[in-house]
């Protein structure tokens, strides 16, 4: 798992997060496969950086 991906029982109560952020890895896998860009993720997120869209896809 990349260093992006962070586990915390604390936070989305324990799935995969972007970088103990409230971005659980799944949503971000279910908005690529409904068709977002990374630049549209990108856009709507700005806290999220392509780093993390790609982590998520690895």
């Amino acid at each position: 798992m990349s260093g992006r991906i962070t586990v915390d029982p604390l936070v989305c109560h324990g799935k995969p997060c972007i970088r103990g952020m409230r971005y659980p890895v799944e949503n971000v896998l279910e908005w690529l496969a409904n068709g977002m860009s990374t630049g549209d993720i990108l856009a709507d997120y700005e806290d999220l950086e392509r780093e993390d869209i790609l982590a998520v896809m690895s």
